[in-house]
């Protein structure tokens, strides 16, 4: 009997170059080839983003922004044009979305890309340079890419070309490329676990590359055997097709036709900060709001409206009410009022890196864990107090949407 053999991977990963930089450059040419911060201007405030040139004073994203002026006294900041970051993330997603047969948005500014199977058809390394082609040419940002075997070994290869460059690592050759590599380049070997190599005298991914199984397992546990496979190129992990998480959503049908616009307010204040909350148990954030509105007569009608990737309850609470005074024939008895927040990414990191946000995330994060202890309805704004029981919902699952009339 033949054993049919394993089929290739080609796994493409694409990650935009310096992102918030370059958006601020297309959008004022000026701020080019300066040292460029952007982030927060206040006490607080935390750099976002910087460009090339202000790394040469040893800045670095997440770095306190009073600690970034201090090493470049002359830098220019500027920034939280998050619509900005947004429409241009937006873009390149369709662009990718439109060519790549399955495709995963891990960040605001970075994609994997499944291209298996392509192989019969196209030749993929070809087929990658002509989209990174077509996306530098359509949005002028600069991009980056790899195409290897796994998502692991084409993402330290992105890195390695920098700023705006790309590499193929064929197949078989991964742990040759990765050899020589510091052991740091690995995703997920953060500081402690560096440190801990070098005790080992495990410097580079050609030195993890030698040390024995037992003696990983030993000093790391179960991930030592991860770094053992990861030193040799091997990873299994699959690229998430982008649409599998499409929405999160909730309606309720009222016991009676509602007009009251305080109670509606109250509702759709409560329902918001319902799907924030699932929205934040999933590690999203949501780029599109949508309110749904079905009157006594069943007519149904809805409205939706693109924002800036957020998880926060006010940013979405001040969109779903602008959308539903938008949507509400004022007077007209309600029978349904539903809520959905849709094109769902893991950004939460990346776009809320400006002022005040630590700060603004922390307190969300100690209002989940209350709620996550005694109940999702422990904890609500003064405009979300209704019933004392919560009233029953027609809860639509992640990934479906709200039916329309």
């Amino acid at each position: 009997m033949q054993v049919m053999s394993e089929q290739q991977r080609y796994i493409a990963h694409f990650d935009l170059d310096a992102f918030f930089v370059s958006v601020e450059c297309i959008n004022n040419p000026s701020l080019k080839g300066i040292p460029l911060l952007v982030g927060g201007h206040s006490e607080r405030g935390v750099v976002a983003a910087c460009s090339y040139e202000a790394r040469k004073y040893g800045i670095h994203s997440a770095m306190p922004m009073k600690t970034a002026l201090r090493l470049c006294p002359h830098a220019t900041v500027v920034g939280n044009a998050r619509g900005e970051y947004s429409k241009y993330s937006r873009w390149v997603t369709e662009i990718i979305a439109a060519k790549a047969p399955l495709f995963e948005k891990a960040s605001i500014d970075e994609f994997y890309l499944d291209l298996t199977g392509m192989d019969r058809y196209f030749d993929p390394w070809k087929w990658t340079i002509e989209l990174r082609e077509e996306i530098t040419g359509a949005t002028k940002l600069p991009i980056s890419f790899a195409l290897a075997s796994n998502k692991m070994v084409s993402k330290i290869a992105t890195n390695e070309a920098k700023p705006n460059g790309y590499i193929h690592v064929p197949a078989g050759l991964e742990q040759e490329f990765l050899a020589p590599l510091k052991v740091d380049r690995i995703p997920g070997v953060g500081e402690q676990t560096n440190l801990a190599l070098k005790e080992m005298g495990i410097i580079t991914i050609r030195d993890l590359g030698k040390a024995s199984l037992e003696d990983l397992e030993k000093r790391f546990g179960k991930y030592g055997s991860d770094l053992y496979n990861k030193a040799r190129g091997i990873h299994t992990s699959e690229v998430v097709p982008y649409h599998e998480a499409k929405s999160i959503s909730t309606e309720n049908t009222f016991e009676e036709n509602k007009s009251d616009l305080d109670f509606l307010m109250a509702e759709l204040v409560r329902m918001t900060e319902k799907v924030a909350y699932e929205l934040r148990q999933d590690n999203k954030t949501a780029g599109c709001v949508a309110v749904k509105i079905r009157y006594g007569d069943f007519e149904t009608t809805s409205r939706q409206m693109a924002i800036p990737y957020t998880f926060y309850d006010d940013e979405l609470i001040g969109k779903a009410k602008e959308l539903f005074h938008k949507l509400w024939r004022r007077g007209q008895p309600i029978r349904l009022l539903g809520v959905r927040l849709s094109e769902l990414t893991s950004e939460a990191i990346q776009t809320n890196l400006f002022e005040d946000t630590k700060k603004k995330t922390s307190l969300y994060k100690a209002i989940d864990d209350v709620k996550n202890k005694f109940g999702k309805y422990a904890v609500v704004k003064a405009g979300g107090l209704g019933p004392a029981e919560p009233p029953a919902e027609e809860p639509n699952k992640p990934g479906e949407q709200g039916g329309a009339g």
